[in-house]
């Protein structure tokens, strides 16, 4: 192959690919350009003499664009972590799918394939082989392996596979597709999981009781009798319940209301515990960003934003790191930097939390890696973690969870 098109997460087009060549001596001959920045910088990257160019995965359809939408002058594509092109209705989907055919190879990359359910692999394997194994369309791959699960009139929120759709599902990729479990082929130091219980006190369990109550009657308000619970509005809920779990709440006006900082507290017990190791931290909502960034100032806790935040946390000169999973959970290579994870505030998605989990526990890690989840007992936060433990879809947990919580109110 002549040249090769990368396609990543902003940040690993950035940083890894580049740096992952200058380690092995087989590949310090690669040329990578890196096609990010402003548009001006893109197009001169572009106009490189390379073996690799890396794209961030939100300029998928620029480039197409570029030329006249499936010319690509690329043999190969890779896409490292597909999964980002899981949803049909992307715009980078819809661009990528109009100029696959051009390339002469197509790899695709991912540590979670289908983590919320075998319904998410149909877009990333017609990238693939075009619909040949699955179907020219989801809507065809849904009929065919799957049934209606949750619906509101013509509006379908999940699918329930069909029997044998798994076996089937498999074997009509066993042949383009290799899964591979990182115990059976790497070294790993292993990995060890915690749950800081934290238990609200007497007066602020009170208080969260009667938000909870409170925050679930003013959604049944606003239903009509006997119509189903939408996505959307269980996703609002769990969003106010997750927030008072963290210690803050936001108002109609997006002001911050603090109502405790047990989390706060269970944080600074783990840093000291930690004696000086360094600790990635995923943050969920910005105001905890900011009460962390406030409340431990000793250890000069920094967001991750930038190619040299990246290269201090891996040399060591960084004590606290935090990073929202969404926007750092994919493909970046940090276990250089430390062993110690703090999840400060629980997320339901399954993916975002395996690939977090996978930035330090990974190939090069030398030490066994500590996962602390900070939990606020008798709150959603309890729910989240059973959800992730149990391997449940993002939707199936949540709604489970909410139509719990209103079947206690209605009592």
């Amino acid at each position: 192959m002549d040249k090769v098109l990368v396609i990543a997460p902003k940040r690993v087009a950035e940083t890894v690919w580049s740096t992952e060549c200058e380690k092995w001596e087989h590949l310090n001959d690669l040329r990578v350009a890196k096609v990010i920045g402003n548009e001006k910088q893109r197009k001169a990257a572009l106009a490189e003499k390379a073996d690799i160019y890396m794209l961030g995965r939100d300029n998928v359809a620029w480039l197409i664009g570029q030329y006249g939408g499936n010319m690509l002058p690329f043999d190969m594509l890779v896409i490292d972590e597909s999964s980002s092109f899981k949803n049909p209705k992307s715009q980078r989907f819809k661009a990528l799918k109009k100029a696959q055919p051009c390339f002469k190879r197509v790899v695709i990359l991912t540590g979670t394939p289908a983590p919320n359910g075998l319904i998410d692999l149909w877009s990333q394997v017609y990238l693939l082989d075009r619909g040949e194994r699955l179907g020219k369309n989801i809507t065809t791959y849904r009929r065919d392996f799957f049934s209606p699960g949750q619906t509101n009139g013509s509006i379908v929120y999940n699918y329930r596979i069909n029997k044998g759709s798994e076996e089937r599902i498999h074997e009509k990729i066993g042949d383009i597709c290799m899964s591979m479990k990182a115990e059976d082929y790497l070294d790993l130091p292993g990995r060890t999981n915690v749950t800081v219980d934290i238990k609200l006190e007497s007066k602020t369990q009170k208080m969260y009781n009667e938000f909870e109550k409170e925050q679930v009657l003013a959604l049944l308000d606003n239903q009509e009798e006997g119509e189903e619970i939408s996505a959307v509005n269980a996703a609002a809920l769990s969003t106010k319940l997750l927030q008072f779990a963290n210690g803050a709440i936001y108002d109609e006006d997006m002001n911050v209301h603090e109502v405790h900082n047990l989390k706060i507290d269970a944080l600074k017990e783990i840093m000291e515990n930690v004696q000086g190791q360094p600790v990635l931290l995923a943050w969920t909502f910005r105001s905890d960003m900011y009460r962390i960034k406030r409340h431990l100032k000793e250890y000069e806790p920094r967001e991750l934003k930038t190619e040299q935040d990246i290269l201090d946390w891996n040399n060591g000169k960084v004590k606290l790191m935090m990073m929202h999973p969404a926007s750092g959970g994919h493909g970046l290579n940090l276990q250089a930097g430390g062993c110690n994870i703090v999840w400060f505030g629980q997320n339901w998605s399954l993916e975002l939390y395996q690939q977090f989990n996978a930035r330090l526990d990974r190939q090069g890690q030398t030490k066994p890696v500590i996962i602390h989840h900070l939990i606020a007992s008798e709150t959603i936060d309890s729910d989240v973690l059973k959800a992730l433990d149990g391997k449940s879809t993002k939707q199936e947990a949540l709604m489970q969870s909410i139509k719990a919580r209103v079947k206690k109110y209605l009592k």
